[in-house]
This record gives structure tokens, sequence and C-alpha cells, in this order.
């Protein structure tokens, strides 16, 4: 940990505090990661540990309300079930491969008797995870990384060809702010959590953020764009505002 992080604890919560004291902050902000479960406070390097304990105490209530409002977590782990492209998969860590084995893959799709401990759903297909139970979470990870690009990148294509556009560079990382973004470079960054969420909705935010590679706004003109290549978009966008939340579950810290 870097000499200018600490962490704190605070006997009203369950996890410490992560204090970051960041060269270019001019207040203390405080936020819950979705994924890692983490409590960090930002602060100016001027800062003391004395008021950053006061500011933790004065906000310990809405701290306790956003760590009771994050999905539950599903960890990656032999026989959890997770969605992928918006079908529920249960997952399954077989251990060392065999010479006729490699990779990771859907091995079939019958009906298991397996469950989304959210929702109650049940799985309809398994995925298949090679190689080493101690490296499967990781392994696992990956390939969701690595789909996740290939899909963006041609649905990114496909927009772009149509509203006939350019785009620099494509990134795809876990980030929990945004689902997407578009810089002024014509830079574009997607969630790999997106792989997780029905086809329509990755395709929308691809919609979205190529439509933004002409319109860095949301006026009128930025949604004909996005009309204009991805017609329903109003469905795939309500979806990512009432249940996008819930992919940072999948994979997260208990």
């Amino acid at each position: 940990m870097s000499k200018d992080n600490y962490h704190l604890i605070h006997e009203g919560l369950e996890r410490p505090v992560l204090v970051k004291k960041l060269q270019r902050a001019k207040r203390m902000t405080l936020r819950v990661s979705p994924t890692k479960r983490d409590i960090i406070l930002s602060i100016p390097r001027k800062m003391g540990e004395r008021q950053a304990s006061a500011f933790i105490e004065r906000h310990i209530d809405w701290l306790k309300r956003q760590l009771d409002d994050l999905p539950l977590a599903v960890p990656f782990e032999n026989g959890r079930v997770i969605p992928l492209e918006g079908e529920l998969h249960q997952l399954s860590f077989c251990g060392p491969r065999t010479r006729q084995q490699k990779g990771i893959g859907i091995v079939s799709r019958q009906i298991f008797c397996a469950q989304n401990p959210a929702t109650g759903e049940e799985a309809v297909a398994q995925l298949q995870v090679l190689g080493a139970r101690e490296h499967a979470s990781r392994r696992l990870t990956d390939w969701l990384k690595k789909r996740a690009r290939q899909k963006i990148t041609a649905r990114v294509d496909f927009h772009a060809k149509r509203l006939e556009l350019d785009y620099k560079r494509l990134g795809v990382r876990d980030q929990t702010s945004r689902w997407g973004s578009c810089s002024s470079n014509k830079t574009l960054s997607f969630s790999w959590r997106l792989i997780l969420a029905p086809r329509e909705v990755l395709d929308y935010v691809a919609a979205h953020e190529v439509a933004h590679l002409r319109e860095m706004n949301h006026s009128p003109r930025f949604w004909a764009l996005v009309a204009q290549t991805f017609p329903d978009y109003e469905q795939a966008r309500v979806w990512l505002r009432e249940k996008g939340q819930t992919l940072h579950s999948y994979g997260a810290s208990t």
C-alpha cells in the first residue's frame, strides 16, 4: 500500500475504511466499491487522520445504507450461477484438463438444479472451466473480459459504420461508475461486465458511445443518433437503469 494510503477502523462498520490522500483532491469524498465491497475515502494530502475519522462518523448512516443496498455477492466459485449474455449458466470447475480438452466453454444446454441466489431463476446451461481449481476464478474472469472485448468491438464497428463515424481506440475495463465512455480524442471505454447483460443491453451501450463520437452530450440530436442506429434502445436503457447494478455482484468479494 502507498505511504499516502492507510486504513481506519470504525466501530460502527464491519469493514475498514481505505483512506487515500490525493494530490488534486480539494475535498473529502466517500464511495463504496460495488465489486470489492471496499469503503474508500479520498482526502486532500494536507488533511489529517482526525479530520478523516470525523468525516466518516458524520456519514456513518449513509455508509451503512450503501453497504446494505449492495446486491448479494456471487463470487466465481464452483456450482455458482452467473449470467452470460443474459442467460444463466452454472459454473463447473473441472480441474486439470485432458489432451482433448482446452480452455473454457459452454458444454451443455440442459436445465440444471441450480439457482441464481438473487432471483431464484434456474440456470439453462453450464460453463466449464478447466485447469487447476485455484486459478479457475481468474481464468474465468480473463475469458469473460476477452469475450466482452470481442462482442463489444463487433457492435461498435457495426454502429460506427452505420453512422459513418470513426473511433481511435477501444478499451475494456472493470469500471464501476459508468458502463461506457467516449473521450474527446475518440477513445471508447466499456465495462467488461456488459458481457453478463442481455445482448441488446451491450448493443445499446455500444450504440450510445458511438453516438458520442459526434455528439458529446445528451441533447435531442444525440438521442436521434442513437435511435438511428439502434431504434429500440429505450427498453435496454431501462434494463440497465433498473438492473445494471446487479452485474457488479458477480465475481465480487463477499
